[in-house]
Order: structure tokens, then sequence, then C-alpha cells
């Protein structure tokens, strides 16, 4: 079951509703086209692509995986996706080049146990900033290395609210992640700008306000 977070916004995916190894993943729609954010790791697929079936409807076409980072909790899972619903993986290039050659340890899939099979990335992001028009709406993707090298939040407006999906705010920063943690330091001061209303974090969970968001962010800001 999917649990819905506000009009046009689902979770469907994490936090007991698909495998426990999987990040939170988010469904946004914008009228009759649709965008995951993330895919988890792939371990509980039929669990997943019901809760997606169940969000969309019977109107709705899945047009854009979106990926936050290369980590197997996030992106185990995105091929599958692709197969079944026919949409567009999205990632930037400093991190697409870790999914498509398989690279099980900066992808962290070792870490869990698993290989990591080389995924091909259909829209790869440049430099630091880039925008989706999908559907009536649109999704922003801004580049916020640290993490891993090709790290992205996504924001975009529903019922004209700001929305931050900023997946693994909290880190963590791994030599074997290639993380870096200078710049880890500077991208949490750029996401903190945004002041926006709600944070759709990975595994923290969903802050609902602007305090929330902004208490949760600057915890990890030294």
């Amino acid at each position: 079951m999917s649990k819905r977070i506000m009009e046009d916004l689902w979770q469907v995916g994490g936090n007991g509703l698909s495998d426990p190894a999987d990040a939170a993943i988010y469904i946004i729609r914008f009228g009759d086209k649709a965008a995951l954010v993330d895919a988890g790791s792939g371990q509980a697929h039929s669990r997943l692509k019901k809760n997606i079936l169940e969000s969309l409807g019977p109107d709705a076409q899945l047009e854009y995986l979106l990926l936050t980072h290369c980590h197997f909790d996030h992106t185990g899972g995105a091929e599958a996706i692709r197969n079944d619903f026919g949409c567009r993986i999205v990632a930037h290039e400093l991190d697409a080049v870790y999914l498509e050659a398989g690279n099980a340890e900066v992808t962290a899939a070792s870490w869990y146990g698993a290989r990591f099979k080389p995924l091909t990335i259909d829209i790869k992001l440049h430099g630091e900033g880039s925008t989706l028009e999908i559907g009536c709406g649109r999704v922003t993707a801004i580049h916020w290395p640290g993490h891993s090298p090709g790290s992205v939040v996504y924001t975009t407006y529903l019922s004209d609210k700001l929305v931050l999906f900023g997946q693994d705010v909290h880190g963590p920063i791994h030599p074997a992640l290639l993380s870096d943690e200078k710049q880890y330091q500077a991208s949490l001061k750029k996401i903190l700008a945004l002041d926006a209303d709600l944070l759709l974090e990975g595994h923290f969970g969903i802050f609902r306000t602007k305090g929330e968001v902004r208490d949760f962010i600057q915890s990890f800001i030294k």
C-alpha cells in the first residue's frame, strides 16, 4: 500500500512499504504524467510495482525515474522499473559513470552483499542545475556533491509549497563512496538556502514545516 503525503505526492517504497534495504521512494503526479524519485534495491519489486500502480491510477503514465545518486539502496531496482513502465532514467553524469560501469564499490552494492549490473542512464544531467518538464509541471534538479560525486536533489512546487527531495541529506561520508566532506558541507548550506516547505529524506522520513526542514539540515552542518 502506498502512503499519500499530499495531493499528487505519495511514498511508495521504503519504511515498511517495500524491502528493508530500500531507501524511501516517492512518486509525483503532474496531471497525466508522473515521476518516481529513486528505485530502491530491487529486492521487493513486485510490492513496489503494486504501490506505484496504485498511486498512478488508471490515467497517469510514469515518464521519468529520477535518481538522486548512485547508491544501491536507491538504484538497484531501476532496470526493473524501466522494464515495467517504459520510463526514462535520469542521473547526474558524475554518478552515471559508476552506474553504467556496474561498479559495486562506489554504488555500495558490495555493502549489501550484491553485485551491480551495469545500468544505462537515458538522461545525464550536467553542471549545477537542470529542469525537466513533466506533464503540467516541472522538476528542478540541483547538483549537491559530497555524499557521492553526482548527488542531486530535486525540487518542485505542489499546492504552492516547495517540496525538496533530499535523499541522504544525512550522508554518510565514506572514502569507498568517493565522498568529499568539504563539498558535502558546502552542499548542505546550498540546500538550506532553498528554504523548502517540505523535505522528503531517504532514511529519516518527511519534514513538513520550514522549521523542521531547517533544523534537520542544520544538524549536519559543522
